[in-house]
């Protein structure tokens, strides 16, 4: 028996990373460490698999950086580290000290997170999209130009009764752009909105289209 062990109220750990490695399942590797003797530290292993490790085998470089710092805090929790086979493991390593604050002792948590990175980068690829657009989804057309006369609006950054002629020309070249009046009675609607005439829609269409070249029928 080891130095650690000696110890009978240490027993309880054995049972506890079994206890660990069952409610984890088989890609959680937990090790019992006897820091007494680095060189054969391992006094317990479940799904070794994972590393490779079995009884016996030695500490890594965390219990020794653990010895060197003797009474320090130097518990490090939820980090990653590889294995020599390239498995990613998402690991915790605790503790144990005697009276005097001394490492004696580690538990360590391994769990192998490889197939969930695999995952995770095909959810990723999946859900990554080039840019994000507004679009609105409605059973009635009408809900598609009030929102598109909201954002013209916003465009513009004023209240319909404070837009000038400019303002006015901006929000109808902003519909415009959006395809609103390819929409039938959209002329009415936007008209209503500005507060101005059908007609003054019509003048104000003519005369953006008439600056770009584009003789779209209205």
């Amino acid at each position: 028996m080891t130095k650690l062990l000696e110890d009978k109220k240490y027993h309880f750990l054995f049972p506890l990373i079994k206890a660990i490695a069952k409610a984890l399942g088989s890609n959680c590797e937990v090790v019992l460490h006897d820091l007494y003797d680095v060189g054969h530290s391992i006094v317990a292993i479940e799904n070794g698999h994972i590393t490779g490790r079995k009884v016996g085998d030695s500490s890594t470089n965390l219990g020794l950086e653990a010895l060197r710092k003797g009474a320090e805090d130097s518990d490090i929790l939820n980090y990653m580290s590889t294995t020599k086979d390239g498995k990613t493991l998402r690991s915790s390593s605790i503790y144990i000290r005697n009276e005097d604050g001394l490492a004696i002792g580690s538990i360590c948590i391994n769990y192998n997170i490889t197939d969930f990175l695999m995952v995770s980068k095909v959810l990723n690829d999946f859900i990554t999209t080039e840019k994000k657009v507004d679009e609105t989804f409605s059973t009635d057309i009408n809900d598609v130009m009030e929102q598109l006369l909201k954002e013209a609006a916003d465009y513009v950054g004023k209240p319909v009764p404070f837009m000038s002629k400019e303002d006015k020309l901006n929000v109808i070249d902003f519909l415009d752009n959006k395809g609103i009046f390819m929409v039938k009675r959209s002329i009415e609607r936007v008209a209503l909105f500005l507060d101005v005439s059908k007609f003054t829609i019509y003048n104000y269409l003519d005369e953006i289209r008439l600056k770009k070249g584009d003789n779209k029928p209205i």
